[in-house]
């Protein structure tokens, strides 16, 4: 037995691990939520809320929050959070949706995120997603889905639960399998393994996000591959590698548990996602795909340039498919 357990354990000096305890707690909260911000807070109280980081692609919103707002079940609040900016546009968007509006002073992305949690006190499950992110018909429903089945008969204890995205580490190599585009990818660009790291042609090359868009004709529209695989048989995997964190859905039990997202100097960007994966292994929690949903991610970072012009010439690619 350790030396903190033997404190806990005694009652001569269980009260005073309890205020250290209690002390602990306190400091990590203050530092990792250690900003000043503004909020307009039109939650309803329910249990389930999705947050939506935004204020840096603002010429992609005139298709993602349609999208968000045509699929979003009632039941959930929404909260959209800026991080380090207030943006008027945002604003009013959410003021026209009855949707909440966090802008920090303080730019980064973690602090941003806890402090938005923090604040919707009612939501147990949260539904985060970056602002590059297409959303389609049945994802909310279908992450809630599995989460519940594996939670009641599946094999894992679970740290977060995402849909397929094409351009992801992980995601693009389920969805070719399933396409049987496998050799049509190695031989256009390179042999697809499970991977998310910069040099890999999924994360670095714009030719392969034109590819998962559609150029070529090899790719389905996001949203009749939504239709298809909403359709399948139930089905799940649990990712063994990084996994980009742009559409996940978790519980504040298991935000909490992680000590919230870790704040560090500077934005912070990516910090929250290697640390989220990092506490998924470290602590046996999985990280559970859902196969019968799909979202369209626009871009990684190295990509990003080339797909805002491309995301101008070929709106009709990322509009909703009636």
């Amino acid at each position: 037995m350790g030396f903190r357990e033997k404190m806990r354990d005694n009652p001569a000096t269980n009260s005073l691990y309890c205020r250290l305890r209690d002390m602990k707690h306190d400091y990590y909260h203050r530092k990792n939520t250690s900003t000043k911000y503004n909020f307009t807070n039109r939650s309803t109280g329910k249990n389930k809320c999705c947050i939506i980081l935004a204020g840096y692609k603002s010429f992609v919103w005139d298709t993602v929050f349609p999208r968000i707002k045509k699929f979003i079940p009632e039941d959930i609040d929404v909260c959209v959070v800026s991080s380090g900016l207030y943006s008027e546009e945002l604003d009013k968007i959410c003021s026209e949706n009855d949707w909440s509006y966090l802008s920090t002073n303080r730019n980064n992305v973690s602090v941003a995120q806890n402090v938005a949690i923090d604040l919707m006190k009612d939501a147990e499950f949260f539904y985060k997603l970056d602002e590059d992110i297409f959303v389609t018909d049945g994802y909310f429903q279908s992450l809630m889905d599995t989460y519940n089945n594996v939670k009641r008969n599946g094999e894992y204890d679970i740290g977060f639960v995402a849909p397929l995205i094409p351009i992801n580490g992980y995601g693009h190599l389920r969805l070719l399998k399933r396409l049987g585009l496998t050799d049509i990818y190695a031989e256009k660009f390179e042999r697809p393994i499970y991977a998310s790291y910069s040099t890999r042609q999924i994360e670095c090359n714009p030719d392969v996000a034109e590819f998962f868009w559609g150029e070529g004709g090899f790719f389905p529209h996001i949203d009749e591959l939504a239709k298809q695989l909403k359709n399948d048989e139930f089905s799940y995997s649990a990712c063994p590698v990084r996994f980009s964190i742009g559409a996940i859905l978790f519980t504040r039990e298991t935000w909490s548990k992680m000590g919230m997202f870790p704040v560090t100097h500077g934005s912070g960007m990516g910090l929250d996602e290697s640390e989220f994966c990092a506490f998924c292994i470290k602590e046996s929690q999985a990280i559970i795909v859902a196969e019968n949903a799909v979202v369209g991610h626009l871009s990684f970072g190295n990509q990003n340039a080339a797909m805002k012009e491309y995301y101008s010439k070929h709106h009709e690619r990322f509009e909703i498919a009636e």
